[in-house]
């Protein structure tokens, strides 16, 4: 954010649907060049996160932007969250094509279960799960489950 000297919207691309890549908008939570010093990936208690961008990932509110990338087709309100090209070499080609055959969401499955799901493995048969599922009745479930991780549990 502007109060550390780095710009307040952060933009990286990632992989949507088909295996489109677009450009997802946040509201920065780390240090500038974060991917740079120690990958596309976090943790909980990852020092790279800002002071500002604890509060940011325990409100969620460094994901608002994406309404952005809802509103240009890009990205839905609930799917899986969209990987970084990067990451396609932790799939097989039939868990890459599984996982991108529907538009990422700003919510998924794997955080409304457990916001801070920090096993890959985990995070994909959730996303997996959601695919299998696919429903608008789904979605308003994933919505209210992810509004009480929202108020109950925080995030990292």
């Amino acid at each position: 954010m502007k109060l550390d000297g780095g710009p307040i919207v952060f933009k990286q691309k990632r992989v949507g649907l088909n295996g489109k890549v677009f450009f997802i908008y946040k509201f920065r939570s780390m240090i500038v060049d974060a991917d740079k010093v120690g990958g596309y990936s976090t943790h909980r208690g990852d020092p790279r996160i800002t002071p500002v961008g604890k509060f940011l990932r325990k409100t969620s509110l460094d994901e608002l932007p994406q309404f952005i990338n809802v509103l240009f087709g890009d990205m839905s309100i609930v799917g899986p969250r969209p990987n970084v090209p990067q990451q396609q070499s932790e799939y097989t080609t039939e868990q890459w094509e599984i996982r991108n055959s529907v538009l990422p969401g700003i919510t998924g499955l794997a955080q409304a279960k457990a916001r801070s799901v920090d096993s890959w493995e985990k995070r994909w048969e959730l996303d997996y799960e959601y695919v299998q599922k696919l429903s608008f009745s789904y979605d308003l479930k994933i919505i209210i489950l992810t509004i009480k991780q929202l108020l109950f549990k925080g995030s990292y």
